[in-house]
């Protein structure tokens, strides 16, 4: 009886959140440890489901870093990151692409349909939904097959969340003569999120959240403002891997989203803990 007590108390307590969120937008950007760990893969996908049962409508974006360096160096390939983009050749793009939507994509959509046919697999690629040019940098340095957003097609996924389903996304981008580009997957939950006016946008990864020590991961800062955010960048107080994040963050809040967060993957239902419970984890960023 105290067990089933303690159930009711936890819906009880989810019943204001739900109804906060009923009816709304989240993209959640999933990568990290989340990827790599089955038990973590088979939660997530389990939150995801979850969210969409009650009336939220989650856009699940990802990459595959660790997935294809993985069989980079399989292979014996280089492995090369310039502020937290892979250095991609034509080759690498062909690896890149295998990765992320012959493996990656596939997986979650089957774990995520385990609970019902509600998640569609699509990339970028697709009726060219993210159309992308080469990625220029003012130093001159070339990242190969690395793109940027140039637009969203946001109706192609708005279609989907129309019909009751999940858009799951691969973020390979295409641009107009039809050639394909590695795109960072923050970047592109960042942008996704913009051109659907998203509630929030989720990011999931490995570390807690941003730190006032970063260096020593010491410091979570629970909440911090867009403007603060910016300062981050600019001084470069946190690690490579972190700027993509953390400038996602900034393109959507600098839209109609309300709310970012970058919580701890590795944390069995991080995503419930954030959206349904009083107490959050990870960092919140805010206008």
């Amino acid at each position: 009886m105290k067990e089933a007590a303690k159930k009711a108390a936890i819906l009880t307590e989810a019943l204001p959140y739900i109804k906060k969120h009923y009816g709304k937008t989240v993209v959640i950007k999933y990568g990290g440890n989340v990827m790599l760990t089955e038990n973590l893969k088979k939660s997530f996908a389990t939150d995801i489901a979850l969210m969409k049962f009650v009336g939220i409508n989650p856009v699940v974006i990802h990459g595959g870093g660790p997935e294809i360096s993985k069989e980079m160096k399989r292979l014996n390939y280089e492995i090369k990151f310039v502020d937290g983009l892979r250095v991609t050749d034509k080759n690498t793009m062909k690896i890149v692409k295998s990765v992320l939507v012959g493996k990656i994509n596939k997986e979650l959509v089957e774990l995520i349909n385990q609970h019902g046919k509600i998640a569609k697999g699509l990339s970028g690629e697709s009726s060219s939904m993210i159309i992308a040019k080469k990625k220029e940098f003012s130093s001159g340095i070339d990242l190969g097959y690395v793109g940027e957003v140039v637009k969203i097609n946001a109706k192609i996924i708005e279609d989907l969340i129309n019909k009751g389903l999940i858009p799951v996304i691969a973020t390979i981008g295409v641009d107009k003569k039809g050639e394909i580009y590695n795109i960072n997957a923050d970047l592109v939950a960042g942008e996704i999120a913009a051109a659907l006016d998203a509630d929030k946008i989720i990011f999931m990864t490995n570390i807690e959240g941003i730190y006032e020590d970063f260096e020593n991961k010491k410091g979570l800062i629970s909440e911090l403002s867009l403007g603060r955010c910016e300062g981050i960048l600019k001084n470069r107080e946190i690690g490579e891997g972190m700027f993509p994040k953390v400038e996602g963050c900034v393109k959507a809040l600098k839209s109609k989203v309300n709310r970012a967060h970058i919580l701890d993957g590795r944390i069995e239902h991080a995503i419930l803990l954030e959206v349904f419970t009083d107490k959050g984890i990870g960092t919140m960023i805010f206008k």
